[in-house]
């Protein structure tokens, strides 16, 4: 029997937390979906957190998960989500507003604030107008989580609340610290695009873009790697960030990813992992 296997047959809910613990969902476009195989291991084995922080497309499966929802139920909205769901611009060149994923947001997530969840979470967005970083814990899911996940030439930005909202992850791609600074002992990442700064062979202009969004966020990335205790890293290089092409596969490769770290996973809810 493998260590997994093991540890799967324990049920990790058994054992006693000594700490308060935090998850972290990195930004990633549609990679994003590894998050749901992540959740998928973490109901398995009973791990469950007190708080939760993502940007960009951490920030919409953090908010899905911060419902309390179990992992099958997320699976089933999963299978019909739609590229167009995430991206209304018909010419690959224009930026999209974001009206369809507000309306998804809207559809699959049951409440309307942020402060309403059933775990506490935190959308990290950064406002156009001031270019700070906005470390979102209540207010309007739909329009938060949106801006939170507006890439800078991909999407128009989101006006809310007298701010214009950009993707969280210019500025704080693994927002592992937001956790660290609201009372988390350890945070536990999941990193689904770890291949970010990799460059691209490509002569398209979009492509080039979105590459070039990737390696200014590799520096950014970096802090929230070193606020990390744990991270868990789906190999996701053969995905498209924008597209949901292999949405089964990303899932897979989530889960696969979490069940190998759950070792490490088991020493720090029993008090026994080394804090950095």
């Amino acid at each position: 029997m493998s260590i997994s296997e093991y540890l799967k047959n324990r049920k990790l809910k058994r054992f006693k937390k000594k700490y308060k613990v935090g998850l972290c969902l990195s930004g990633g476009g549609t990679r994003g979906f590894a998050h749901l195989g992540a959740f998928k291991a973490f109901e398995e084995y009973g791990i469950t957190f007190d708080a939760i922080a993502g940007a960009s497309a951490g920030s919409l499966f953090g908010a899905l998960y911060a419902t309390n929802m179990k992992y099958d139920q997320m699976y089933k909205l999963s299978k019909n989500v739609k590229n167009t769901d995430f991206r209304k611009a018909k010419l690959g060149f224009l930026p999209s507003k974001m009206d369809n994923l507000q309306e998804l947001i809207k559809k699959v997530i049951p409440v309307k604030k942020i402060e309403d969840l059933a775990i506490p979470f935190y959308a990290v967005a950064v406002d156009l107008k001031t270019g700070k970083e906005i470390h979102f814990n209540k207010g309007d899911i739909a329009s938060i989580v949106s801006g939170s996940c507006a890439i800078p030439g991909v999407f128009y930005p989101v006006k809310y609340n007298n701010m214009t909202l950009i993707d969280g992850g210019v500025s704080n791609n693994i927002p592992a610290d937001v956790l660290k600074m609201n009372g988390c002992d350890y945070v536990i990442t999941i990193d689904c695009n770890s291949t970010r700064g990799g460059g691209t062979n490509s002569e398209s202009f979009f492509t080039q873009f979105i590459t070039s969004i990737g390696i200014m966020s590799v520096n950014n990335s970096k802090r929230g790697i070193e606020c990390s205790d744990i991270v868990i890293c789906p190999d996701m290089k053969k995905f498209a960030s924008l597209k949901i092409v292999g949405k089964e596969e990303m899932i897979e490769a989530g889960y696969q990813a979490t069940v190998e770290m759950m070792p490490q996973i088991k020493k720090l809810f029993l008090g026994e992992f080394k804090k950095k």
